[in-house]
């Protein structure tokens, strides 16, 4: 009898070891690898190549899309200052989410967005 507790508490033991699993994003989450870099955040360095990627596809050209243009400095910094912007990419209740028809910009894009408007939108 005791050798069959013995063997059974072993093979327990064995089997809740076997299923532990430590996913290294779930543990360490570091967007995949790399840091956010939030400091030194400017327009030509860091905004406006998330801009060109995900949005200046539909909101640029002679009929941008919502009639919103973001085809430069200008024009973002009205998107900001309208309040429409942030909103919009952080997909909150009551704005049309974007970019449209696509998952939400990641994190670390919406981080640096919010970081160059709080520092009053530096433009190198």
């Amino acid at each position: 009898m005791k050798k069959l507790l013995f063997v059974t508490g072993m093979f327990t033991l064995f089997m809740l070891q076997s299923c532990y699993y430590d996913n290294m994003e779930d543990l360490y989450p570091d967007n995949g690898g790399t840091t956010c870099d939030t400091t030194n955040v400017t327009f030509n360095l860091t905004v406006w190549p998330i801009i060109q990627s995900n949005c200046t596809g539909c909101h640029s050209g002679s009929a941008p899309s919502g009639n919103v243009s973001l085809e430069n400095y200008n024009d973002v910094v009205v998107s900001v200052e309208n309040n429409k912007l942030m909103g919009t990419i952080r997909h909150e209740s009551g704005y049309s989410p974007m970019p449209k028809n696509s998952s939400r910009l990641s994190d670390c894009n919406i981080s640096q967005l919010e970081t160059w408007i709080n520092h009053g939108y530096p433009d190198n």
